[in-house]
């Protein structure tokens, strides 16, 4: 073999050794784990419960066992005893391009019977309770220095302040309920209580300078001596951790494939479950095709709105009764969810006080979402 031979298979072996590598990365899921709190930032402290101490634990459990699989890179944003701002550690998940980004905290509340777990995603839900929440866990930027300039005026005792930022986030919203449902759902079969539905929106900081699917977990109560003794113990802590790593695995599975030839086009369903509308029929026993569809028709010359009240793994009868008192629902089931919409308008104005009347009835998680030519479009390219 002549030099010039030698040299082409060196070449040729060199260029399969890149794309191997090439095609390996781009198979890999990453995660970004995000312990809350940390170092002068305890979080909130009960009885020797201490919620940086707990969050971290947990979170190395989790990290502990997504490694275990192949094609799952972990990042944290911390692995010990240190304070990180809120801003850097979205960084840290936008940096490394991950696929997805959780962070673990603990819930605290004066009442201490209060117990249960809840699921955050971005959003900009109105409700007392979910914005107390958001405003406990964005105090702790005034620990950072100079935050007012570095969060550009934000008011962590306003969390309201945030819904000029909200529109960029309805990419990820779906995919992130999507996460939410199955990390409350793996808790659900733990048989830990789901607070409200257990997955909520609410405007997180953490949350928000994150471009990509991601969710805040609060695992329960260190405020209740019970629950609060669980977190605290490494059995408890194990628990906890499995059920969010399973989660987090079958969301890899369903919406990022095994990495081998299955591909996902589709976002997932919005799932945000909202429990004033109960059904006993398990899924596993309705006719995959629902008594009711409610197929949008091509509008050649614009787009059309809906108003999506709730997405549930349950079939809820379409009579008024069961849905506060509104009229003109409909349903259509799609990847084993069905999803409850109300009233149907070309005009986004209208539309717009559909949504009011929705939320005035109690669907506070109720938003809008708008097809065109029978096919599902943002918001956003609906006004264009």
């Amino acid at each position: 073999m002549n030099i010039f031979s030698k040299i082409r298979v060196i070449f040729s072996l060199f260029l399969t050794i890149i794309s191997i590598s090439a095609y390996s990365q781009s198979n890999v899921f990453k995660v970004t784990l995000d312990a809350g709190h940390g170092d002068h930032d305890f979080g909130a402290v009960y009885s020797g419960r201490i919620e940086k101490n707990i969050a971290l634990a947990i979170v190395l459990k989790v990290g502990k066992l997504l490694e275990s699989y192949p094609n799952v890179d972990v990042i944290y944003t911390r692995k010990t005893d240190v304070f990180i701002d809120l801003v850097e550690r979205a960084n840290i998940a936008n940096r490394a391009n991950s696929n997805i980004f959780v962070s673990i905290h603990c819930n605290a509340n004066k009442n201490t019977a209060a117990f249960g777990t809840e699921t955050y995603v971005m959003g900009m839900n109105k409700i007392a309770s979910n914005l107390e929440a958001a405003k406990k866990e964005n105090s702790v930027i005034t620990l950072e220095k100079d935050y007012k300039r570095k969060y550009e005026g934000f008011d962590p005792n306003s969390p309201e302040s945030m819904i000029g930022m909200t529109l960029m986030q309805e990419e990820y919203l779906d995919y992130s309920i999507a996460l939410a449902s199955k990390i409350e759902e793996g808790f659900d079969i733990l048989g830990k209580k789901l607070r409200h539905g257990g997955v909520k929106q609410a405007p997180f900081m953490v949350l928000h300078k994150a471009y990509m699917p991601r969710v805040l977990v609060e695992t329960g109560f260190i405020s209740n001596p019970t629950e609060g003794d669980i977190l605290n113990s490494d059995a408890g802590q194990n628990e906890y951790a499995k059920a969010i790593a399973d989660a987090i695995i079958s969301y890899k599975k369903e919406y990022f494939g095994t990495g081998s030839a299955d591909v996902v086009d589709e976002k997932p369903s919005t799932k945000m479950i909202e429990n004033a509308v109960k059904d006993s029929t398990p899924v596993r026993n309705v006719n995959t095709a629902p008594a009711q569809k409610n197929t949008v028709k091509p509008n050649l010359t614009g787009s059309i709105y809906k108003v999506q009240l709730l997405a549930s793994i349950k079939k809820t009868p379409l009579a008024p009764s069961n849905f506060k008192g509104l009229s003109g629902v409909s349903v259509v089931y799609e990847n084993n969810v069905y999803k409850y919409t109300y009233q149907q308008t070309a005009d986004y104005n209208q539309a717009k006080k559909y949504l009011q009347e929705a939320k005035d009835k109690g669907f506070d998680s109720a938003f809008l979402i708008a097809f065109k030519n029978g096919e599902k479009i943002s918001i956003q390219d609906s006004l264009k």
